[in-house]
């Protein structure tokens, strides 16, 4: 701790941009500590905090502006590559793509104080169309409220964040080893949540060779998309597919005989979201309801834009 303070001391503000850029690239490494410790420091003088804001919204808009453009060139493949290494990978496309329906690029103003949305947010937005200067207006607006708050608590709190840190230096190796089996705790609940909510999807999924057979015997299924609304504009829908609106089954799907074959599928880790929606189906009276294994990416390799079935044939 010690070599901490001399550390913020002897390089300053530099040592504030690179923590808060390391941080809000992706990489696992808290930057608001570091922030409310500036905070704290910037009463007694050692810091200024108009520099130390000025530095930590400079990093979330390079950080920020990266990732933007990512998403523009690179649409959805480059959310998954973002959510596969996030710790709670099921949650995170599901959760960024419905925040943006509801509330689109404000979402940015208050993104950096969620965890793991704060990666996603960026390069949804660019991937979304948002004009480049819509984006830097909420991205800028964010940033100063999320440096801003940090600072802010450390200055207010200047004393307490006194005390505490004395009390670190004087434990030494024992604060951090106590700070690693907090970061392994934190860890370790992401997993058992992670696992438990996989427990809670747990239903038999359907495989394209399944499916080529029943086409093969004339069983056409009906498709179902369980996308949110911001998903299905990144990529469009399999023609003929009906939509699951709302956790609502569509009147279209209403009016499926429930003897036959429905499968649902949707773009996100796991198949989670249609993992949830043929159990909903199964409750409503499809006995045969299950989702596709892969999801989207995998009847597009198996299958491209074509339609199983008629549009029509899906409600007869």
């Amino acid at each position: 701790m010690p070599n901490f303070i001399h550390l913020l001391q002897e390089y300053g503000v530099l040592i504030v941009f690179a923590i808060v850029l390391i941080e809000q690239i992706g990489l696992p490494i808290p930057a608001y500590p570091v922030l409310i410790v500036a905070g704290a420091l910037s009463v007694d003088g050692d810091f200024s905090w108009p520099a130390v804001l000025a530095v930590a919204v400079c990093a979330c808009m390079l950080s920020d502006g990266f990732w933007f453009r990512m998403g523009r060139m690179y649409g959805k493949r480059i959310l998954k590559l973002l959510c596969r290494i996030s710790l709670s990978p099921d949650y995170c496309v599901s959760q960024t793509e419905d925040s943006f329906t509801r509330w689109g690029p404000r979402m940015l103003i208050v993104s950096k104080f969620i965890p793991g949305f704060n990666t996603i947010a960026a390069p949804l937005s660019g991937a979304m169309g948002v004009h480049s200067r819509t984006f830097v207006g909420y991205s800028m607006l964010g940033a100063i409220l999320w440096a801003g708050t940090g600072i802010a608590i450390g200055a207010f709190f200047h004393a307490s964040i006194d005390t505490v840190l004395t009390a670190l230096s004087t434990m030494g190796s024992t604060a951090l080893a106590v700070l690693l089996i907090l970061l392994a705790l934190f860890i370790g609940y992401k997993y058992l949540e992670r696992k438990r909510f996989r427990q809670s999807v747990q239903i038999d999924r359907v495989t394209i060779d399944e499916i080529k057979q029943l086409l093969e015997q004339g069983a056409a299924p009906v498709l179902v998309d369980a996308r949110s609304v911001t998903a299905q504009l990144l990529e469009p829908a399999v023609p003929g597919a009906l939509l699951f609106n709302g956790g609502q089954p569509a009147p279209e799907l209403i009016a499926v005989d429930r003897d036959r074959h429905v499968i649902v599928y949707c773009s996100c880790p796991n198949d989670v979201t249609a993992a949830q929606v043929a159990k909903e189906l199964k409750q409503h009276g499809f006995t045969l309801a299950r989702p596709l294994h892969g999801g989207l990416d995998a009847w597009n390799a198996a299958f491209g834009v074509r339609p199983v079935v008629d549009e029509h044939a899906a409600t007869a």
